[in-house]
């Protein structure tokens, strides 16, 4: 499929991939570095386990991570949940984990401990969330997939949801990373091509608490392997072609027991003005770049400006059609994106909505 220097020899891998293990399980490690990408490492363990609490924790050298400094480079993980897996499949499975310093605190990208504290907080009021992942996916030179080499391809329309060979490109990948995610248990709902060309997304949820967080993230982790062995890249930068073209964002449905309800609507609405008094907070944890893509085009909202409105996609808050009408349901933030952290993002929507823990600020832009 995509040209590449990257040799994979599937064939012969697989006569090795078929051997018997004698017991063992490959646990595959999994962690959000410094620079809000994704690590892994492999662990054999003795036996299969049932459960994340079952597994060690273990470390890593945080320096070469950007998550520690070289003179105390020890970086532990911990695992939070396990998933089968896809690549090796039997009783292997992918551990998510978190990230802790020696002393025993969360290291400072470690985002999912503070999520859970309000998720667990806040569980009352039953949060769901579904996010859209938009991702761009580009050849070995770093340019959009199918694009003419140092050109670009007819202006947008026929390329969102299109079919067809010249309106999609890539669907091999897209294809074969939802089938891994469906193996891997993860709550994904869809997929669709995008209205730039090599762009796609793909929908996480619903999900509720801090599960939405955990799915995406190995879900971010699964589209990176499978473009690999295609010889594809993955960017989730928010501006990826500068010019007459889409960006990628990582819209955020948000539903509460109390919008779900008759009249939901008012706690909808309520929910939005919150949103509203706290724009530049969650502007700061909404990604980077986020700027060359909210410019007031292109679907989206100005970044400095907020508003609220039904059906509208160039709001920073959309309320579905389907909602207002039924008066209940649920709203899309549009203002993520894509290279966002999900744990950040649902964490700041509850601590908005509800109010803040003692101890817990997710507006800073870092710790």
């Amino acid at each position: 499929m995509a040209s590449s220097t990257t040799i994979s020899n599937t064939e012969n891998l697989m006569k090795y991939m078929k051997l018997d293990q004698r017991g063992a399980v490959l646990a595959e490690y999994i962690w959000i570095d410094g620079s809000n990408g994704v690590r892994t490492k492999t662990k054999t363990l003795p036996k299969p386990v049932k459960d994340y609490k079952e597994l060690p924790e273990w470390n890593f050298d945080g320096s070469s991570t950007g998550q520690a400094a070289s003179d105390n480079s020890d970086v532990y993980i911990r695992p939070c949940a396990i998933f089968p897996d896809p690549f090796r499949g039997g009783d292997n499975i992918l551990v998510l984990t978190e990230t802790w310093d020696p002393d025993g605190s969360p290291n400072k990208f470690n985002y999912r401990h503070e999520c859970e504290r309000l998720m667990e907080a806040n569980a009352k009021h039953e949060p769901w969330f579904g996010l859209e992942q938009e991702y761009t996916i580009l050849d070995a030179d770093g340019w959009p997939y199918g694009w003419p080499k140092g050109g670009y391809p007819a202006p947008q329309g026929p390329y969102y949801c299109g079919v067809g060979t010249g309106k999609v490109f890539c669907r091999d990948i897209v294809e074969a990373h939802y089938k891994a995610c469906l193996y891997a248990g993860l709550k994904i709902s869809g997929i669709n091509a995008e209205v730039m060309p090599s762009q796609w997304e793909f929908q996480i949820g619903p999900c509720e608490g801090i599960e939405l967080g955990d799915h995406l993230w190995v879900a971010r982790y699964l589209l990176y392997r499978v473009a690999e062995e295609f010889g594809a890249r993955i960017t989730i930068e928010p501006k990826p072609i500068k010019g007459d073209w889409n960006g990628t964002g990582l819209h955020t449905n948000v539903s509460t027991a109390e919008m779900r309800r008759d009249k939901g609507m008012k706690a909808i609405e309520d929910a939005c003005k919150k949103l509203g008094e706290r724009h530049e907070e969650h502007i700061l944890v909404y990604g980077e770049g986020n700027a060359e893509r909210m410019t007031g085009e292109h679907e989206t909202a100005s970044i400095d400006k907020f508003n609220y409105a039904v059906a509208d996609r160039g709001a920073s808050i959309r309320i579905p059609r389907q909602c207002a009408q039924e008066g209940k349901g649920y709203f899309e933030d549009r203002r993520p994106a894509s290279n966002a952290c999900p744990y950040r993002i649902t964490g700041i929507i509850m601590e908005t909505i509800f109010g803040g823990m003692e101890g817990l600020d997710l507006s800073k832009a870092e710790k």
